[in-house]
């Protein structure tokens, strides 16, 4: 495949990744003035439940998936076979994850008031795992991804506005969230017919599939605990309004991570052929990009809501959350690590490369520490210590990780990439820190936002940024072609 098929694929990720972001910009803050601070605890409360049997389902399947099938997807025959088996592995995992949260609902007393909410919550286990959508990253049709995942956004906000008026409505906004985030997976049940036949079998190479799959499991429990434990740790020890705010700051935190990310999931299928082709040359290219992206991407996204934390919490909710604004600061801190830490060297190198125990080790040891920290600082700090060891412990994998870097991957002049960037997030605070005195919040953010980009675009364009003047000669040569 062509490296313009990787472009094109990467604009369809941001585009998804864009839109998974604008929507919950639209809503959170429609969603938080309708229902109310408790009732959105509530429901960031059941997802952080039904987040765990979740990750019993997918047992890192989608990681594993993409890697394998990627590897043989010219053979139709041999990647039916392989996605048979996964798809198969799977469902089995599946079925375990809903007894085991048949039981729990059941025996934890503690739940019985959140139980229609997380059983409508858990549909989507259900939803993911039928749908597969690990078979089209592998096969790299991001198109159709992009194009569906839209189109079930856009039908859950009309949703959203016509059937949630009040508090009481925070069972409907459930299953309108469950239509937004699952609606697409279903759909690719009929659609991936084109690429294999998926069918469930019994005859499959545990031999083969289990080692790499198990070690992906507790990888990604370990990652889920991280991410999740906060939520569920709050809600046990502090309540509803702990996690009500510390769930508007997460969110924030977490739409930036799923932008600067997106390009990752364009380039696995393609690094890791590298890998098994040892095309180091290759992979330090793709990589180089990748850091590159990360830094331009990421930097200005978390400078920027450093300094203006407040404004955007009163944006995306209202003065209810106002305390939220010092956490999504704390965490914006800890995605800095995160953002060269797990999202660079972990995912991007290690994962590909087949290195997968070494992850899951560094990923557990962390959730260990979360956990500890947690228990001692939540009830002293409340949601402030969550998100406090949360920085702290991705700056705890940045360092575990680099320890563990193959010698042939060479990123050279990593100077170079950072400079721009660097020299952009000078011009930020300095238009945030000009927009201060406006007295109207949105006329300030507006503004903030507005200037903020406008000047950091275009000191990367004097400085000539590597990546931001590619962009524009392949904008230029494209204007020139249709002329």
């Amino acid at each position: 495949m062509s490296q313009k098929s990787i472009k094109k694929n990467s604009v369809y990720s941001m585009l998804k990744m864009g839109s998974s972001i604008l929507f919950p910009l639209i809503t959170f803050p429609y969603i938080s003035r309708v229902l109310l601070t408790e009732n959105i605890g509530k429901i960031n409360f059941g997802l952080s439940i039904v987040s765990y049997f979740s990750l019993i389902a997918s047992l890192g399947i989608t990681t594993y998936a993409i890697r394998e099938c990627s590897g043989v997807r010219d053979n139709k025959e041999e990647l039916s076979g392989m996605a048979s088996q996964i798809f198969s592995i799977n469902i089995i995992t599946t079925i375990i994850a809903y007894l085991a949260l048949l039981v729990t609902l059941i025996c934890y007393k503690k739940l019985e008031n959140y139980r229609v909410l997380i059983v409508i919550q858990s549909l989507s286990i259900l939803a993911v795992t039928l749908g597969a959508d690990w078979l089209n990253s592998a096969i790299e049709d991001f198109k159709f991804i992009t194009i569906r995942s839209v189109m079930f956004q856009v039908v859950s906000l009309l949703l959203m506005f016509i059937f949630v008026h009040k508090p009481e409505d925070y069972i409907k906004y459930a299953v309108i969230n469950l239509i937004s985030s699952t609606g697409a997976s279903v759909t690719n049940i009929w659609y991936r017919r084109r690429y294999c036949r998926v069918r469930f079998t019994l005859h499959i190479k545990w031999n083969q599939h289990m080692m790499p799959i198990f070690y992906l499991f507790v990888m990604t429990l370990a990652q889920t605990v991280f991410n999740s434990v906060d939520s569920t740790m709050l809600g046990l020890m502090h309540g509803d309004y702990e996690v009500g705010i510390y769930s508007a700051a997460h969110k924030m935190s977490n739409m930036i991570a799923q932008l600067v990310t997106s390009l990752l999931w364009v380039i696995m299928p393609r690094m890791s052929y590298y890998f098994v082709e040892k095309r180091y040359k290759d992979v330090n290219r793709l990589l180089r990009k990748i850091l590159g992206f990360n830094i331009l991407l990421g930097l200005p996204c978390v400078v920027g809501c450093f300094v203006v934390a407040k404004d955007i919490i009163l944006v995306a909710s209202d003065s209810a959350f106002i305390e939220a604004a010092p956490i999504l600061q704390i965490l914006m801190i800890g995605y800095v690590f995160s953002l060269f830490g797990g999202n660079f060297l972990g995912n991007a190198i290690l994962l590909p490369s087949k290195q997968e125990k070494y992850y899951m080790i560094v990923c557990c040891m962390t959730a260990i520490v979360n956990v500890v920290g947690n228990y001692f600082l939540i009830p002293i700090f409340g949601a402030k210590a969550a998100a406090g060891t949360t920085a702290m412990c991705s700056l705890f994998i940045l360092v575990l990780l680099l320890f563990k870097v193959d010698k042939r991957i060479k990123v050279e002049r990593v100077g170079a990439l950072i400079f721009s960037p660097l020299i952009g997030c000078v011009g930020i605070i300095a238009v945030c820190m000009a927009c201060k005195g406006i007295d109207d919040l949105w006329i300030r953010f507006a503004f903030s936002l507005v200037g903020s980009v406008s000047v950091y675009l275009l000191i990367q364009i004097l400085l000539k940024n590597e990546l931001v003047s590619e962009i524009l000669e392949t904008v230029k040569w494209k204007i020139k072609k249709q002329k």
